[in-house]
């Protein structure tokens, strides 16, 4: 099971968020299934969501946490080595996008994420910006899709 994360790069209130992340997740994990958590590695929710899998981890061991970085710059490599030295990853995915635009990266990165996964956790609660349009391109591509900011 692949189970990605959709939500807004600044979180203005967490009203106990992180613990209703790790109990979305609890729920939807299958039991005897290996599970992948698609992370995109910026802001808020990523780094909430990033946080919660690994407290998941350490009572389903049967996960991996993976960071899908949208450029391969020397920058970015940097960044991902430093990552995975820190073990807040445990692999790292490069989508193909070598032709897409830089300005379009993140965007294609997010369908990409969005396209493998068998679940979208969300938190989204306006309509607008690039969460916004993220969650509408699951649900367009009919996916399952738990949209933690409907709970508040």
């Amino acid at each position: 099971m692949i189970i990605t994360f959709v939500g807004h790069r600044t979180l203005c209130k967490e009203n106990g968020l992180q613990e209703r992340v790790k109990m979305s997740l609890i729920e939807s994990i299958r039991l005897g299934e290996k599970t992948i958590f698609y992370c995109g590695g910026y802001g808020d929710f990523d780094n909430l969501c990033a946080t919660v899998c690994h407290s998941i981890k350490k009572i389903c061991t049967d996960c991996e946490i993976v960071f899908v970085t949208p450029y391969i710059s020397i920058s970015q490599q940097k960044k991902i080595k430093r990552l995975i030295e820190e073990k807040t990853y445990d692999s790292v995915i490069y989508p193909p996008l070598e032709t897409v635009p830089q300005r379009l990266a993140i965007c294609k990165r997010n369908e990409w994420m969005i396209e493998q996964a068998d679940l979208v956790l969300a938190y989204v609660d306006c309509n607008y910006g690039g969460a916004y349009k993220a969650l509408q391109y699951a649900t367009k591509k009919g996916k399952r899709i738990i949209n933690l900011a409907n709970y508040n």
